[in-house]
């Protein structure tokens, strides 16, 4: 059902070390708008659509956000590995250092745990899809400001292709809401 190879979706490439850039990175790492978050919910939400399509988009995109949270917490650990200690105190990825390490965990920027409370599942398939619709337009808005507040160009290009895959998720969720949407209209003919 699953295949996992052992290489990330797009290279992700870091040339600096940066530990105040990897603790906002972390959001989409552990946030509620990040790809953790996305990955759970959608999974979680395909056991209820309606119709193998819907459920087979569900379960695909669900399935590349967990390959975005491994490029994620692998642009973090790039960001990290090579800092000193001194170059890590009086960042904002301090508080994390002293918790985790320069090991990725799931929190937001603000460093709040990530919960199941960042994800919904309704178990009503256009409110469900419209849910979807808005998490990828709030995690391409995230992006965009990493984007705009990051000065290493491989991570800006990570970034950009991360951005540009919530705008075809997004694509993909309107496909499927037309799909659960005609589903739902058919008369049912005994």
């Amino acid at each position: 059902m699953w295949i996992y190879e052992k290489k990330l979706e797009y290279p992700v490439r870091v040339n600096t070390t940066n530990p105040t850039l990897a603790a906002m990175i972390i959001e989409q790492f552990g946030g509620p708008d990040g790809e953790l978050s996305a990955g759970i919910r959608y999974l979680t939400q395909r056991w209820t659509m309606p119709t193998g399509m819907a459920k087979g988009i569900l379960t695909d995109i669900g399935t590349e956000e967990l390959a975005h949270w491994e490029m994620i917490g692998t642009l973090v650990y790039k960001l990290t590995k090579d800092a000193t200690v001194e170059q890590i105190k009086g960042t904002p990825f301090e508080a994390h250092y002293v918790n985790h390490g320069k090991s990725p965990f799931p929190h937001n920027a603000a460093g709040n745990p990530w919960t199941a409370s960042y994800i919904q599942s309704k178990a009503d398939p256009v409110t469900d899809l419209h849910e979807d619709m808005a998490a990828e337009q709030k995690a391409r808005t995230t992006y965009e400001y990493l984007i705009r507040i990051s000065d290493d160009p491989g991570v800006i290009d990570t970034l950009r292709f991360l951005r540009e895959r919530e705008v075809v998720h997004f694509q993909r969720f309107g496909e499927a809401l037309c799909i659960v949407e005609e589903h739902m209209c058919k008369k049912k003919y005994y």
